[in-house]
């Protein structure tokens, strides 16, 4: 027998420096602080999914370019865009539709170089939040 669901999702990440990344999840995209352990702070991304955001060490290896992606849905992926840019976040594909996955998207990158994905589903299949 299977044990039960999975009740949250968290997803860690390392960085070079974590108050600049602290500026960026916290401050810029608004992430709500859920824990702070001290090398390591975690945000709410949405209901019971969060990121963790974690001082690594000198021994770990550097983020690999292209190795993640953290996307966050949205309806408002241009007023996000905009708010971002203006901001000084680095752009890495402005807003634009992708035909292949049916989505309306734009990347932009953290402050360790990391790929944000703002995302909005345009397939009615999507189950939206609850």
């Amino acid at each position: 027998m299977r044990p039960a669901s999975f009740e949250q999702f968290v997803t860690f990440i390392y960085v070079r420096d974590l108050n600049a990344s602290a500026a960026f999840y916290g401050d810029l995209l608004g992430l709500p602080l859920a824990l702070d352990q001290g090398t390591c702070r975690i945000y709410c991304v949405a209901s019971d999914a969060y990121l963790g955001v974690c001082q690594r060490n000198d021994t770990a290896a550097p983020p690999m370019p292209g190795s993640l992606i953290l996307t966050l849905v949205t309806h408002d992926v241009d007023e996000w865009h905009r708010y971002l840019a203006d901001r000084g976040v680095t752009v890495a594909q402005p807003p634009q539709y992708n035909p292949r996955f049916n989505i309306y998207h734009c990347f932009l990158r953290d402050p360790d170089g990391y790929l944000v994905e703002i995302q909005r589903f345009l397939d009615p299949a999507w189950p939206r939040a609850r």
